[in-house]
């Protein structure tokens, strides 16, 4: 690390372990008014305080843990489900057969609720809840079940 990039002109000759003891303003970039403010609100005098902030380590580890966490699943399948919309949308490529045979676009079961976001869901869950007497999408039970 080169600290001469870190600390001011009057600080470069010192080590860290007396880096450590100096007033904030001898980091780079920091003035006398940042320093008392520091002072004033959070009572950081020296580099040594202002690394053992709380508040510093917590946004630090936040920062940390967000480079490493994953997309929530909902968010991959509404994703994916674009993609495969945005594939549907342009089928120039298709057979005349193929294009015609195209009405909409079906959603697996298994990317987003489908039961419930898909084209004429609740008429045909009405239709079905008629026909059988107990709705059967939605609840997790088999049709015809309690």
């Amino acid at each position: 690390m080169n600290i001469q990039i870190i600390v001011n002109d009057t600080h470069h000759d010192k080590c860290f372990r007396e880096l450590i003891s100096e007033p904030v303003t001898a980091l780079r970039g920091v003035s006398q008014q940042q320093a008392d403010a520091l002072r004033d609100v959070f009572g950081i005098n020296t580099i040594a305080d202002l690394a053992e902030l709380k508040v510093v380590k917590w946004a630090r580890a936040i920062r940390t843990m967000a480079s490493a966490e994953v997309e929530p699943p909902e968010a991959v399948a509404k994703e994916s489900l674009l993609d495969d919309a945005v594939e549907m949308t342009f089928p120039a490529s298709d057979p005349v057969s193929v294009q015609s045979s195209i009405t909409r676009i079906e959603v697996a079961p298994d990317k987003v609720d489908a039961s419930l976001d898909h084209q004429h869901a609740s008429a045909i869950e009405a239709r079905n809840e008629e026909a059988i007497g107990v709705p059967a999408v939605g609840t997790g039970n088999k049709a015809g079940t309690a």
